[in-house]
């Protein structure tokens, strides 16, 4: 099977359009954000505030900024509205391609290996990943046919797998309809609770910024990246390691009972999402888009505050009080210090825990075939991409 470089398929010159210009008319807008909700916005010129990129069904997407999380989608058939796209994505466009094949190849994870090799910045949102370089990555093409057997199977995997993934998402509200049981809404705080700042009730730190830099410290330690997690949840099958130094390892190594926020996240859904660590890797130490917690626990439970933290009103909390730049929602440490919770009495709190504790046995199973599948789909991508499906 032959290998062809990514550029033989990137347009030279794409044209641009300024919606500005034309502001009584609707456009198809293929955003960055967009994507995070699952489908294009139906805008008016009048509101897209800068010039944009035509693109035609079709197209492949594949999204430069914020390269770790993958973005790639297919431009759906025309309808009465001009398509256009942000120019942070790249296009891919050629009648040699299946749509469905090429996105499949874009998210895998060889692909994805090649892709960050071709990113610069300095981190954050500043990140972005290089055309030029991509040009460069070479992926197999098989026959069209072949194609579309190939991504009719991944599509079928991917299917069972968003299914799984919708399933193990539904189980992890058990935990939130305990905490609504017990405690009400706590925006509303309706049981009179008295209202703390989270600073008042432990150390809020933040964590390590990743970069090529730290590759030349011998000390390396496994650390925690947006990644690893989730609400109520941590997934440890992909823990990478870190360079740093005996200080920074003292002062951001994880404790059992620490709370770990995402600080920053494409979709603003998740951004402040937590998880309470339970020290299944030793020595382990996290990155800059996590804050940790650590609690003072004669004042408040760990896995209490996380799920106060998860629970819609307490997202929508957290989330008032983020930024969004260039497709990057982010919280601060301040920010996090400052958000104010209502705090019941520990004996309440330790309730909630033993019942909390029960649900989330049960969701440890499930995630572990939940985890079988996402294996066997990364498998199919990879043998897919290797020519061997």
């Amino acid at each position: 099977m032959s290998m062809v470089p990514l550029g033989e398929f990137m347009p030279s010159r794409i044209p641009s359009v300024n919606p500005a210009k034309h502001p009584d008319e609707v456009f198809e807008l293929w955003s960055i954000p967009a994507f995070d909700e699952g489908k294009p916005e139906v805008v008016p010129g009048s509101e897209i505030g800068s010039s944009k990129k035509c693109v035609e069904p079709g197209d492949v997407l594949l999204s430069r900024i914020v390269p770790h999380i993958r973005r790639s989608w297919v431009v759906s058939p025309a309808t009465e509205n001009r398509q256009i796209a942000s120019g942070e994505w790249i296009t891919f466009r050629s009648d040699e391609f299946d749509g469905r094949y090429m996105r499949h190849m874009l998210t895998s994870d060889p692909f994805h290996v090649e892709f960050m090799k071709t990113v610069a910045g300095v981190g954050g949102s500043l990140l972005r990943a290089r055309p030029e370089g991509v040009k460069q990555i070479k992926i197999p093409l098989p026959p069209l046919e072949e194609q579309r057997r190939i991504a009719g199977i991944l599509d079928q995997a991917d299917a069972l797998r968003r299914l799984r993934t919708r399933a193990l998402d539904k189980l992890n509200t058990l935990g939130q309809a305990i905490f609504h049981e017990m405690f009400g809404d706590p925006v509303a705080n309706s049981m009179g609770w008295d209202v703390v700042p989270i600073g008042n009730l432990g150390v809020v730190q933040g964590g390590l910024q990743v970069s090529r830099k730290r590759e030349i410290h011998a000390l390396r330690k496994p650390y925690l990246r947006v990644a690893n997690v989730f609400r109520d949840l941590l997934d440890l099958a992909e823990v990478k390691e870190i360079g740093l130094t005996e200080s920074e390892f003292e002062r951001v190594k994880l404790q059992v009972g620490d709370i770990l926020i995402v600080e920053g996240h494409g979709n603003p859904e998740e951004i402040g999402r937590t998880s309470v660590w339970t020290g299944e890797i030793e020595e382990c130490v996290h990155q800059n888009h996590l804050i940790r917690f650590r609690a003072d626990k004669s004042l408040v439970l760990p896995e209490f505050l996380s799920c106060l933290l998860n629970s819609p009103s307490g997202r929508r909390r957290l989330n008032s009080t983020s930024n969004t730049t260039s497709g990057l929602n982010t919280i601060s440490t301040k920010k996090v210090k400052e958000a104010e919770v209502p705090l019941p009495p520990l004996a309440k709190q330790a309730e909630f825990l033993e019942r909390f504790s029960a649900s989330r046995a049960e969701t440890k199973i499930f995630n572990a075939a939940t985890q079988r599948f996402e294996d066997l789909f990364a498998s199919l991508q990879h043998r897919a991409f290797q020519g061997e499906l």
